[in-house]
């Protein structure tokens, strides 16, 4: 039975205790693949200490300027591997962010969670933890355990994604972008293009065994020599699997033939007695054990009495197996060999053995030591086989692999091109609906047959016109931070419910926008908040009433030490008005501002 790491049995047992400890999943607004339950912020920002109550589906932060919203946004970053930044820590020395997730049992992060060393909490969930100090020093923990930065960071990359005014590097990055691409062109596309990377991955690694060959063509053939040389010698001696153990037996035994005739005759003497007449030397012999035991098996049987009959019994056994016994003894003899010669034999063989177990395998490794060596050496001879023959088979292996590599590049890029105007036409009926009807959104593809790369022959970009008459420029230049934020926004609505990040987070991406547009980014959020948990901090009203959760930012002057405090709450029913009305008119208690607000609320309940 193969043996299982500690790997995979921390991730069967990690696995297994969410399974076992998770309770019943609570009601959602979508089937999103994990969520955040809970986010404790200390010592950050404007924040002295507070614990947010994150439910499913889509949850807005507002509050008035300054109040230290963002301080949200920045301590999800931070929990989720994100730079740490000193600046950030208040004057009590350290700031701390701990996040409880929800992942289902079958999720890929538990997996990696488990060979991190983290396990589960008592519920099922996975505890996150970041702490920050003044002087820049940062550490992280992942269930209970202490863990690099980076491996939380490796998580989040199938956790989180977080869209803002100042955080849209995903998006500017091509690789991203032909990744978007990819994605939207569908399964089958993506099922090509792993079957590209795999060719890709398989040409160059023969044009690289081929360059090297060729390149060093007179080393390797003295190192081919070397390992002819010594399968050479073992082929000469052609050792079988563990005869040195046996050779080592054998030679014992014709070394002490004599000593071990004695030892078995003696045995058998005492048996049997001398019953060919070969053992003693003459005068009486003392009584045998068969004779003993069968005189006593003889007495017990002529008794009568039942108990001592079945004994008598007992002891008839016992004589038929003295007798085997012996007869083996016998036999054992009768096959020892004294032979001189045979032993010289024996002993020349494995000193043979030894010569290669010296010369060939590591110590205490033995003859399996060596048919090791050899079986190695057979293999690297293959490659490091530099005759014109080897070449040549090489070379054709490898213009089939790159003729592979072109047919598939040029279908992946084929089926880009393909999608690039459903794709782009898809994210600019979103964007009309977003304050941005103007803007147009394309792609240029690029294809470089010629030089194909891991992931395909095509430089991809994402081009944006922001008005008629503008030309195309890439997507992070033709775009402001507000209307890249809604670019962003578009392309994960065309992706809601394909997207396997859980959680995302959006930055006051309704920044310059009001009036009916505002209404429909959120409407956008709240599709999107079927397939995913959505944070969203906004200042916007409209955006704000299709919140499954509201939370509200406050910040009051602490009387004490003479500093601004932000404590954040959730706000429901008449509170909820209140915090609307003053979004809407600065007025919280305004009889217009909430008749407003329950107007928003009633409207996006309709739209939601």
């Amino acid at each position: 039975m193969p043996r299982t790491s500690t790997r995979e049995r921390r991730a069967r047992s990690a696995v297994a205790a969410a399974e076992s400890a998770a309770p019943a999943a609570e009601p959602s607004t979508g089937s999103a693949p994990g969520r955040l339950t809970e986010l404790r912020i200390r010592g950050l920002g404007a924040i002295d200490d507070v614990t947010l109550e994150l439910g499913p589906g889509l949850t807005v932060v507002t509050g008035e300027t300054g109040a230290g919203k963002t301080m949200v946004v920045t301590g999800l970053t931070l929990l989720f591997g994100g730079r740490a930044d000193p600046g950030r820590v208040r004057a009590n020395g350290r700031a701390g962010v701990e996040g409880r997730l929800l992942l289902p049992a079958d999720s890929p992060v538990w997996e990696r969670a488990a060979e991190a060393g983290a396990d589960p909490d008592d519920d099922g969930s996975l505890i996150l933890a970041r702490t920050v100090s003044a002087e820049g020093r940062s550490r992280a923990h992942l269930g209970g355990r202490s863990v690099p930065v980076g491996v939380v960071a490796e998580l989040a990359e199938g956790l989180l994604a977080v869209h803002g005014q100042s955080d849209q590097l995903r998006l500017s990055r091509p690789a991203e972008q032909r990744r978007a691409l990819d994605r939207y062109a569908g399964s089958d596309h993506l099922a090509l293009l792993d079957r590209y990377r795999t060719a890709h991955a398989r040409w160059r690694e023969l044009s690289a065994d081929l360059e090297r060959r060729r390149g060093q063509a007179r080393e390797l053939a003295q190192a081919a020599d070397v390992l002819r040389h010594g399968l050479g010698e073992i082929d000469a001696v052609a050792p079988q699997p563990g005869e040195d153990d046996e050779l080592d037996a054998l030679a014992r035994r014709l070394g002490d033939a004599d000593s071990l005739r004695g030892a078995a005759d003696e045995a058998r003497l005492a048996l049997v007695g001398d019953v060919a007449g070969d053992l003693a030397g003459g005068g009486e012999l003392p009584q045998d054990a068969t004779a003993a035991l069968a005189t006593a098996e003889r007495a017990l049987a002529g008794s009568g009495d039942p108990t001592l009959v079945l004994l008598a019994q007992d002891l008839a056994d016992a004589v038929a197996v003295v007798s085997d016994v012996a007869g083996q003894l016998s036999g054992y003899v009768s096959d020892l060999d004294a032979d001189p010669a045979r032993l010289a034999e024996v002993l020349d063989r494995r000193a043979a053995l030894t010569g290669l177990v010296r010369r060939y395998a590591d110590p205490g490794e033995g003859i399996a030591g060596v048919l090791a060596w050899a079986d190695d050496a057979r293999g690297r001879l293959g490659q490091l086989d530099v005759s014109d023959e080897a070449l040549d088979a090489l070379t054709a292996e490898r213009d089939a692999a790159r003729g592979e590599v072109d047919v598939l590049g040029a279908a992946v890029s084929e089926g880009r091109r393909a999608a690039a105007d459903g794709f782009a036409a898809e994210v600019g009926d979103e964007l009309a609906g977003l304050a941005m009807k103007s803007a147009r959104v394309s792609f240029a593809i690029d294809s470089h047959p010629d030089d194909p790369g891991p992931e395909g022959i095509d430089e991809v970009a994402l081009l944006m016109a922001a008005h008629p008459g503008a030309p195309p420029r890439p997507v992070h230049k033709g775009a402001s931070g507000g209307e890249l934020s809604r670019v962003m926004l578009a392309i994960e609505v065309v992706f809601a419910g394909a997207d396997p990040v859980p959680v995302m987070v959006f930055d006051e991406v309704d920044a310059g926008v009001g009036g009916q547009a505002a209404g429909e980014i959120g409407r956008r959020l709240a599709r999107l908040a079927g397939d995913h948990q959505v944070v969203v901090v906004t200042h916007l009203a409209q955006v704000a009433a299709f919140a499954d959760t509201h939370l509200v930012v406050d910040k009051s002057p602490d009387t004490g030490a003479g500093v601004t405090a932000t404590d954040i709450r959730a706000v429901e029913g008449e509170d909820r008005v209140r915090e609307l009305a003053r979004m809407l008119s600065g007025l919280a208690d305004s009889d217009t501002g909430q008749a407003h607000a329950r107007e928003l609320l009633a409207v996006a309940a309709a739209r939601s």
